[in-house]
């Protein structure tokens, strides 16, 4: 059976045509991305997709910056919507940063032309549990928001922060303590303090200046 998409459909699905033009259409967008709002669409039309890629049959997506950043999406992006809740929803992470780290050392990630492009080849840095990974992303997401545009120099900046933050929580307690539960962890004293009392990295709302452009009132 031969499969049935290409990367350049992960591609157009994930960076739709001028998404980017202003920042209303990238506030779009941005929901898309982070608040769910693409989720349906991601478990109808690439749940086989998936599938193709965990059993390693898109391997060959790898050989090039676009298709690599694709198969990169599909192993760290669609997989966290498809299996939400469960253990497989980060089953994958060791072979996206595989796939992130080998790209960035072969030239794969400074060939891509957006800053949005790049920002996702390096997230799957940011969802690792190895600190030196969390280093690295913080170091490539403050590069990225230092040369932003005036349209997307916010939402960067803040993408950055994200990076900055999930870096502290690995240095504080080594792991996402957030993912414990699913994973059949134990969580340790302190991490049952954090999850109780502090705002979880992943669950933190938009600066003012962005919620306003989503219409969001904190």
């Amino acid at each position: 059976m031969m499969n049935p998409q290409s990367f350049e459909d992960v591609l157009r699905f994930w960076f739709p045509p001028r998404f980017e033009q202003d920042q209303a259409t990238l506030a779009h967008q941005w929901q898309r991305w982070f608040r769910g709002g693409g989720d349906a669409e991601i478990i109808q039309q690439f749940s086989s997709l998936l599938a193709w890629a965990i059993r390693g049959e898109l391997d060959d997506w790898s050989q090039a910056p676009h298709s690599r950043l694709a198969l990169i999406l599909v192993l760290d992006q669609f997989s966290r919507t498809i299996y939400r809740g469960t253990p497989q929803a980060f089953a994958q992470d060791a072979t996206a940063c595989t796939l992130t780290r080998e790209g960035i050392e072969i030239g794969h990630y400074a060939a891509l032309e957006t800053p949005w492009e790049q920002t996702f080849f390096f997230l799957p840095l940011g969802h690792s549990e190895d600190l030196e990974d969390l280093e690295l992303v913080t170091r490539l997401a403050d590069d990225l928001a230092q040369k932003a545009s005036p349209t997307e120099r916010a939402w960067l900046e803040f993408s950055a922060e994200q990076a900055h933050r999930h870096r502290d929580v690995i240095a504080r307690f080594g792991r996402h303590p957030h993912r414990n539960q699913v994973l059949g962890r134990s969580s340790t004293p302190d991490e049952l303090q954090y999850l109780a009392t502090e705002q979880l990295v992943h669950t933190r709302p938009l600066p003012p200046q962005l919620s306003q452009i989503l219409g969001i009132r904190e």
